[in-house]
């Protein structure tokens, strides 16, 4: 089994930055897929931000592609997803997840994933 965890959650104005970490801890050797997720109030759960750990490619969704950026330390077992320039419609929990292979044509879909984090709260004011 593996264990995510979030944190890096948090409230600011529009505009501002944040850094989500998601740590993974147990069968780690395991994972080789690592993704961002997010669902806003009264939505569905939409894909953010994708890497591969071994090859480190990564992929973004179209609305934060130049704001948002996913990068991984395989070294500390952490994946992390750094916010820029948030808007208001970024409000929502972020889910980390993790997969046993990264699929290059489906990294978006949620089914992909075998981990889940429990999530962590990001509110932009604006």
């Amino acid at each position: 089994q593996v264990q995510l965890v979030e944190s890096g959650g948090g409230l600011v104005q529009a505009g501002g930055s944040l850094r989500l970490s998601c740590a993974a801890s147990g069968r780690t050797f395991s994972i080789d897929a690592m993704a961002w997720f997010r669902q806003a109030p009264g939505k569905e759960r939409e894909f953010v931000a994708a890497i591969s750990w071994s090859g480190g490619r990564t992929n973004h969704a179209d609305s934060v592609k130049g704001r948002f950026t996913i990068s991984r330390d395989s070294a500390k077992n952490t994946v992390y997803l750094q916010m820029n320039s948030l808007k208001p419609e970024d409000t929502a929990v972020y889910y980390c997840a993790g997969a046993g292979t990264y699929y290059r044509l489906s990294y978006y879909s949620q089914t992909r994933y075998d981990y889940w984090g429990q999530g962590t709260q990001v509110t932009v004011s604006s």
